[in-house]
């Protein structure tokens, strides 16, 4: 289990260094990272998903592309209403 567990953050890692270096992210990207900071699917309707943690009040919303690129502003807002830093800056 200790052993999986650090599997995850090597991955979590791996992905966030790839997000410092570019600009471009997936649908598929984003949800994962998500994911990995402990949100899961609340509700979906079509390609509208709601994203909810424990001890976060608000839902994240995402509307899921697929492997299409999800949008500079659109990311950043997303990533800030989810409350997840990347390289030490608050989205």
């Amino acid at each position: 289990m200790w052993e999986e567990n650090q599997k995850q953050e090597k991955s979590l890692d791996k992905l966030i260094e790839y997000l410092k270096n570019i600009n471009e992210v997936s649908f598929n990207e984003l949800v994962r990272l998500l994911e990995k900071n402990g949100f899961n699917i609340v509700k979906e309707k079509g390609s509208i998903r709601y994203y909810g943690k424990a001890g976060c009040n608000n839902l994240v919303r995402l509307d899921f592309h697929g492997s299409k690129e999800v949008p500079t502003g659109t990311c950043s807002s997303i990533l800030k209403s989810a409350g997840i830093r990347i390289g030490g800056r608050q989205w």
